[in-house]
Order: structure tokens, then C-alpha cells, then sequence
């Protein structure tokens, strides 16, 4: 347990730090899943999901919640899942 003030403080601070990384990145979870959800199923819905994805990935990585290449490989390999799904369903 901290004994100083200023740990004191510091630890109230990660603990409040870490609960709000813990929604961002469950929100993250959730907003992929949604995705990949679509993806398999209606394609032309998936297109705008994606379009709402990017961001909020991206913003994720400049919060620093994800880290930026973690970022870049989600969105590519998202991309490129969608991408591959269209060719196939025409």
C-alpha cells in the first residue's frame, strides 16, 4: 500500500486510467464483432460499419489505449477481410 501522498494519488489515478482503457477497449471488442458479424452476412452493410470502425481504431491508437502498429494491422486486416468477402459474393 502507498504511504506518501503522492502515491497515493498516483495509484487513485491508474486505477481511474485503467477502468477507462477497460471500456475503450471493450467498446473496441464490440464494434469489431459487430463488423465481422456483418461481414459474413450483408456485405453492402458492412461497407459502413467498416467506415465507422477505422475511426474509432485509429482513435484508439492516438489515446494510446492500442498501440499504433496494433492499430494498422486491425484496420488492414479488416479491410482486407471485407475486400475479400466482396470479391467472393460477386
Amino acid at each position: 500500500m502507498a504511504n506518501h501522498k503522492s502515491a497515493i494519488k498516483r495509484n487513485k489515478q491508474s486505477l481511474v486510467r485503467r477502468e477507462k482503457n477497460r471500456q475503450a477497449k471493450a467498446a473496441l471488442r464490440t464494434i469489431v464483432k459487430k463488423f465481422t458479424a456483418a461481414v459474413d452476412k450483408e456485405p453492402e452493410a458492412a461497407k459502413e460499419i467498416l467506415a465507422s470502425v477505422v475511426p474509432a481504431i485509429a482513435k484508439a491508437a492516438s489515446k494510446g489505449i492500442i498501440h499504433k502498429n496494433a492499430a494498422s494491422r486491425k484496420i488492414s486486416r479488416l479491410s482486407k477481410r471485407l475486400h475479400k468477402s466482396a470479391s467472393q459474393g460477386a
